[in-house]
């Protein structure tokens, strides 16, 4: 089985990262990563959005339109596939994860930090981000989120690896998604990346990088403007097909995934692969 690892920058808009994501910008015009813009599924809302990228479904289909209705997803997944075939799965990212795909709902005395080869996350290192509000965003730092990733890549190597970043949903929202704050924390977000996704490469990941939605210029996001909509879609490797112009559609991400690792996707995937 192949490794792939996905990098979710929440609330990362395609115009912001395309202007203030240099490294990435960089591995593009270098010629070692390819990037399209893709279009979020509606409603543009977080954990309905996670769900999507990993089970292929609109929210509309796999009924999850908001994120307090938050529950154990239903759905076969990434998650769920790969531990069918044999596979590890590891996680870095908000506590939402594991109470989608985990198995069990997330509980943090319990969860914070998983290894457990028989979980379908066998390694789990979760944020909650418990007391978020206008005043205080209380985000992971980005270098110790790409920190604590490395060190599950590099212990446990799983075939399918997820890094999510909540810090620029949580500053688009409080400085809007044309804010200095806003373009600092993408900023913030690529320079730990530069250190992150060459050694992924080197250990054989197929990286691809991407964004659940994007950010508007009130500090919102979850209807159907453009800017909320597109994200950027990154890759890599070569190993995708799509035409430079194209646009994307977020439903590809977890069929894609699947082709990558050499593991057969459900039925209920019914969005053909980039791969």
């Amino acid at each position: 089985m192949n490794k792939v690892c996905l990098i979710l920058i929440d609330g990362l808009r395609d115009d912001t990262a395309r202007a203030a994501c240099s490294y990435l910008m960089s591995a593009v015009a270098e010629g070692g990563a390819r990037i399209w813009t893709m279009r979020a599924c509606l409603p543009t809302i977080s954990a309905p959005l996670y769900e999507t990228l990993h089970t292929g479904r609109a929210p509309t289909d796999h009924g999850l339109l908001d994120n307090e209705g938050l529950r154990p997803s239903s759905d076969p997944n990434v998650f769920s596939e790969v531990k069918a075939a044999g596979g590890l799965c590891g996680v870095v990212g908000h506590c939402y994860f594991q109470t989608l795909f985990g198995e069990t709902p997330f509980e943090a005395f319990s969860h914070v930090e998983i290894n457990d080869p028989n979980a379908a996350i066998a390694h789990g290192r979760y944020y909650s981000m418990d007391g978020y509000d206008a005043d205080n965003s209380v985000q992971p730092a980005e270098i110790d989120l790409c920190a604590q990733a490395w060190s599950v890549a590099d212990r446990y190597a799983p075939a399918y690896l997820l890094l999510h970043s909540s810090s620029c949903d949580t500053l688009g929202h409080v400085h809007t998604g044309l804010g200095r704050g806003y373009v600092r924390q993408a900023e913030k977000v690529d320079a730990a990346l530069a250190q992150l996704i060459p050694r992924l490469i080197a250990r054989g990941y197929l990286v691809l990088v991407t964004a659940d939605h994007g950010m508007d210029e009130k500090g919102n996001h979850g209807g159907d403007a453009e800017c909320v909509r597109h994200v950027p879609f990154l890759s890599f490797t070569d190993k995708l097909n799509a035409g430079p112009d194209e646009i994307l559609n977020q439903r590809s991400v977890a069929p894609t995934i699947l082709a990558l690792l050499g593991v057969p996707r459900p039925r209920t995937m019914e969005f053909p692969s980039l791969s």
